[in-house]
């Protein structure tokens, strides 16, 4: 893909590999169903299969297949029939309605190809491997500019599903699923635990996604239909653009798990959608009220916050006053600020609240870097053995060094201000922007000034 002209960054390498794909291992599990189900008819027309098309390594090349791809291949896949209802045929429309073929030349594409045709995804062991190189693929989009919004590093979503321990038959939502890294962590989860075959195939229907961007959409799918999902239940289209009073106690779920998008502006005056109180252009501070909203009575959350959205006054510390009076939220997780370096430097949080009722005390718990090493990095990732003494004091909490509790009297009296320091460790030398500096140092000299004229009329 290097050598060809049209695919010239990771962001458009990465955007080509993934309609490829998607439709490869969409086209392997429709073989799949085929043998499975007496009565499944692909969504896919026959002679576009990838099988059909691709899998001859020395089929179609040059002009021959580009003309095919851009001309036959896209046109039709995006203009499928969608009449019949049905799901998968829908999932083909959006992915191919969204995407381009990137690529200039046919002779680059099938090199491309005949690499793909080298993995079976029917065979367990190939698909195993695959899926351990195509978790690695995701990472890699923390490096790709913009792109780099879609992933949270794996021990982060492991960890926090481990916490919040969805259950069989639970509705689980990801109202900002990106790749799905979350969705695959709970679908993982859910197998572990699952004791018979009804249990099985129910988590292709309990666990949903919500995805608005083109990318990350066609990405999630693809990882769900490797981790074993058919058809995945993953929503596009905008999470902020449907009115909070328009939801229905059926839309409600009993999990959420999300890494919402944060240090955003919301578009199309999404804010409009939510109660005049809490309307905000910040993306994290609307989704948080959105989620609140989504909980059933009962339901628990875990999600990713920045410390902007734990302080700050005016809608923020009444969005953070609605979460602390309809939800408990029982544990704050802070993490150190290169957890999701490259592409975010912020401090974020892990919070975990179960809603329906208030708040009395929180718990917090801090995550320290491993001794010796200054912060993470793409080599020096965050691992999941590092939060074994934390997954411990979950069930049986003391305060520590780490760890400490405030009672609700004390947030309340502040503002409603989440972001609380560890009061075990000695205050840090306080910090000074260069305008601060420069006033006291001024504030200084008029005070060597003063006590300079004091001192020449004394010796006068």
């Amino acid at each position: 893909m290097r050598q060809d002209t049209g695919t010239g960054s990771d962001e458009l390498r990465i955007l080509q590999l993934g309609w490829m794909l998607f439709l490869k291992i969409f086209s392997d599990k429709d073989k799949e169903l085929e043998l499975l189900q007496d009565d499944y008819t692909s969504p896919i027309p026959e002679e576009l299969h990838w099988d059909a098309w691709a899998g001859n390594d020395e089929g179609m090349t040059g002009d021959e297949l580009l003309q095919f791809v851009d001309r036959k291949l896209f046109p039709t896949l995006s203009n499928i029939d969608l009449s019949t209802g049905n799901k998968r045929a829908l999932l083909v429309h959006e992915v191919f309605d969204n995407n381009y073929n990137y690529m200039k030349s046919g002779i680059h594409l099938r090199q491309v190809i005949n690499k793909l045709n080298e993995i079976d995804f029917n065979n367990s062991k190939d698909k195993h491997v695959f899926g351990q190189i195509y978790e690695s693929f995701l990472g890699e989009l923390q490096s790709a500019g913009t792109l780099g919004e879609f992933y949270t590093p794996r021990a982060i979503t492991e960890l926090m599903t481990e916490l919040i321990d969805p259950k069989a038959g639970e509705q689980v939502l990801d109202p900002a699923c990106g790749t799905g890294g979350f969705l695959t962590a709970v679908i993982e989860h859910l197998k572990a635990k699952a004791s018979s075959v009804a249990e099985r195939e129910a988590i292709q229907h309990n666990v949903n996604g919500w995805e608005y961007k083109p990318l990350p959409y066609m990405l999630a799918n693809t990882n769900l239909i490797l981790h074993d999902i058919n058809l995945p239940n993953i929503r596009y289209g905008d999470s902020l653009e449907r009115p909070l009073s328009e939801y229905r106690q059926s839309d409600r779920v009993d999990v959420i798990i999300a890494n919402p998008p944060f240090g955003g502006v919301v578009s199309n005056n999404n804010e409009n959608n939510f109660p005049q109180t809490y309307r905000t252009k910040e993306s994290a501070d609307l989704f948080l009220i959105l989620m609140i909203h989504l909980l059933k009575d009962g339901g628990r959350a875990a999600i990713v916050l920045p410390d902007g959205s734990l302080t700050g006054d005016g809608v923020k510390q009444r969005i953070r006053q609605k979460l602390l009076e309809d939800c408990n939220l029982h544990t704050i997780i802070r993490l150190p600020n290169s957890v999701f370096q490259p592409y975010a430097s912020v401090a974020t949080n892990l919070l975990f609240f179960t809603k329906g009722e208030p708040t009395k005390n929180i718990w917090y718990c801090e995550h320290t870097l491993p001794e010796g090493q200054k912060s993470y990095s793409k080599t020096k990732q965050i691992k999941l053995s590092e939060f074994d003494s934390l997954k411990l004091w979950w069930h049986e909490r003391e305060a520590s060094e780490q760890a400490w509790q405030v009672s609700i009297e004390t947030i309340a009296a502040n503002g409603y201000n989440l972001d609380i320091k560890n009061p075990h460790k000695a205050e840090e030398e306080e910090q000074f922007t260069s305008t601060q500096l420069l006033n006291l140092m001024h504030s200084s000299f008029q005070k060597s000034d003063v006590l300079l004229a004091q001192l020449r009329k004394e010796l006068v």
